[in-house]
This record gives structure tokens, sequence and C-alpha cells, in this order.
């Protein structure tokens, strides 16, 4: 009979929201299936199982009560389904992310938002990109997409990170739940506001297309699928913006290179692969399974955990540094599986194809003046929450 999994009592969330890779890197080599005390789940942090847990929905399903998004969301939202339930809702979004309408309708938005947003920023003075301008631009954006231009970027940028917090509060506090409820109740009273104006003038936004849809989801699910959006689409891109901006001017060899060829989408790539925005997901375990020897029991929850798959040295070399130019740029930061990230193709155009090239156009010469002034923050989401950087 196989054994459970080894319990650590040691790792923190505290240790994990600050600087996960050291643990990540001697759990990989020491215990890739580890029952993690603080987090309450199985961590696995080796690629091969991250993938496998995620291609086999049927053993490790999205529909993990243990979970606080339910109760951050309001509701069991699409993340946290599986099957025709999952895709019935998932399709439901599916036509304003229709590769043609993402390159006809939103590009040439995001385009304009990017130039503003560049344009307004102080040349010779240190700024911090995070708050000024990454979640800003991604917040813009995806308020057009998503149909709700009304909201404005600090709604847009308070309900997203409310709702992150909210579903990832597992010590279950107060405060973020109290905080993600004050952001369901701002998106619900805008989009109750919204619907006769999308119902009178349908157009290619989801919300749009959800409520317009000949055979609709209902209202509650609607409004849970644009809270996910906003949930995953701020903090995406701009995570995304601001890691791979630490890693070019942390590495100027590779920045001149970048520039002089145009790879800005390479180094998206190799910047959500580095340091994954979206770095752990849950599945709860619905019949008793072995990985790697260990006894995962059926009503267990397991973690994978991106961040650490990305890195992995079985299928990446010198995962830990950030190298645009590596031939195993293998990451799984969109995820795999039926959940696959819905809004990849936007991310990767707004960040990779708009956003970078605009950036260094009007700022050739930006620099980082001190490192130590960058602070990374997060567990199951990760990013730069403070990225000072000198505009010239």
């Amino acid at each position: 009979m196989a054994e459970l999994a080894p319990l650590d009592e040691t790792i923190t969330l505290e240790d994990l929201d600050r600087d996960p890779f050291p643990i990540y890197r001697r759990l990989r080599a020491e215990a890739p299936v580890c029952r993690v005390k603080a987090a309450g789940r199985t961590l696995l942090t080796k690629a091969a199982d991250t993938k496998y847990v995620k291609d086999h929905p049927e053993i490790f399903s999205s529909d993990d009560p243990n979970t606080p998004m339910k109760r951050a969301f309001w509701a069991h939202t699409l993340m946290r389904k599986d099957g025709e339930a999952h895709l019935r809702e998932r399709m439901a979004m599916a036509p304003a992310f229709a590769p043609k309408v993402i390159q006809t309708e939103w590009m040439p938005r995001y385009q304009k938002i990017a130039e503003d947003y560049v344009a307004r920023l102080p040349k010779g003075e240190v700024v911090d990109l995070f708050a000024v301008l990454s979640g800003a631009y991604a917040a813009r954006g995806l308020a057009i997409l998503l149909g709700m231009e009304e909201a404005s970027d600090e709604d847009m940028m308070e309900w997203s990170q409310a709702l992150i917090e909210g579903a990832g509060n597992f010590g279950w506090r107060d405060a973020p739940f109290e905080r993600a409820d004050r952001a369901n109740e701002g998106i619900h009273a805008l989009l109750d506001r919204l619907q006769d104006r999308h119902r009178a003038e349908p157009n290619p936004s989801a919300f749009s297309a959800m409520l317009n849809a000949d055979d609709p989801i209902e209202e509650k699910q609607i409004y849970s699928n644009i809270k996910i959006a906003i949930g995953g689409g701020i903090n995406e891109p701009r995570d995304a913006l601001n890691t791979t901006l630490y890693g070019l001017l942390t590495n100027p060899d590779q920045l001149e290179e970048v520039k002089r060829k145009g790879d800005w989408v390479k180094a998206f790539e190799e910047g959500i692969r580095w340091v994954a925005p979206i770095s752990a997901s849950s599945r709860l375990v619905t019949e008793d399974t072995e990985i790697r020897g260990h006894l995962i029991p059926k009503g267990d929850t397991v973690m994978t955990i991106q961040a650490s798959a990305n890195r992995d040295e079985d299928v990446v070399s010198d995962g830990e540094a950030f190298n645009v130019y590596r031939t195993d740029c293998l990451h799984q930061s969109f995820g795999n599986g039926p959940h696959f990230c819905q809004g990849t193709h936007v991310a990767r155009r707004a960040v990779g194809v708009i956003m970078l090239p605009a950036l260094f156009d009007r700022f050739p010469n930006m620099t980082i003046p001190d490192t130590d002034a960058v602070i990374w923050r997060g567990f199951g989401f990760r990013g730069p929450v403070e990225i000072p950087v000198l505009l010239q």
C-alpha cells in the first residue's frame, strides 16, 4: 500500500508570499509531492505532475469545495467546473475572444490606450510602473473587452485585487472576504445598469455576447464569468509586463538584442515562464490515486505549482535565470487541459506586441536605478508590486 506524501510543517504562507522559489527548488529535489500544512494542500512542484493533473480532470476536479473562491466570488464560477458545465460557460464568452475579434476590435483599442498611457508618463523621472501604468493599461483594455467601459481604471484594479485576494484567502481571514464583498457589490451594480444598453445595442464585448446569446446561461453565471475575467484579466498582463520589464532591464545585453530583432513576444514568453503570473491552481482528488508512489486519497486537494514547473530542471536548463534566447522556454503559465487560459492571445498581444515596444520606443534608455526597491509578492498570483523605473 502506497504511503501518504511527506508532511511539511515548516513552510508558511508568508514564506510562499515573500519568495517561494527557494522552497520550490528544495521541494523539487527532496519532496516533489508534499503535503504543506499551512496551505492545507498537497503541493506538486514537478512539470510532469502539474501537467498530468491538468490533463486528467476526471481524477483531479476543478470543483474544489475547500477553495475560498466560491465565498470570494459569490458564485460557483466556471474556474471551478468541469466537463459540460465548464464548456457551456466558457463557450458563452468565446465570441469576444475569437481571433478575428481580437485582431479587428480589441487590438486597435489596446494600441490607442498604450499610446495614450505611455505619452502621459513623465520623462526624466523615477516612477513606479505598477502604480501608474501596468495595472491601468490592463484595466482599461479589459473594461472595453468585457463591455464595462463605464468602470474607471481604479475601480477595475480594486475589484481585481479584491477578488484575487479573496480567492487566495487560504487562511480564511475576514478582511479579504469583506473587501471582496465590496467588489462584488460594485460589479453587480454596474452590470445591472449596463444590461439595457447591451441588449439595445449588441456588440462584440463579452457581456453583450453572453446577454444576447440564443441560449444564454443564467444571469448569476454571466456575472460570475465577468468577475473571473476581472480577477485574472488584469493581474496576468500587468504582472507579465512588470516581470518582463524587470528581466530585460536587469539583463541589458538581452534587451539590446530584443530591441535589434524586435523579439518582444519572445521576451514576454520568457517573462511569464520565469515568474508565472498565475503561479498555483487547486484541484480536488475524486478517487484514490498515486503520484510518484505516494497515495493521494480521494477528497484531498492537490495544488499544481506552475511557477515551480516552469523552472523544473527536467525540462528547463538554468530555469532560475531570465534568458529570452533560451531554446527551452517551456512553460505552463497559461495552464493546459480544458482550463487553458481564454485570455492568452489577448495578453500576449497586449504586452508583447503593443506595450513593450511602445514603452521602449518612448523611453529607449529606461533603467531600474535600485533593484532592491523592486518588491515582489505573491503565492497564488505573483509579480512585482513596486517597480520604480527611471524613464529616459
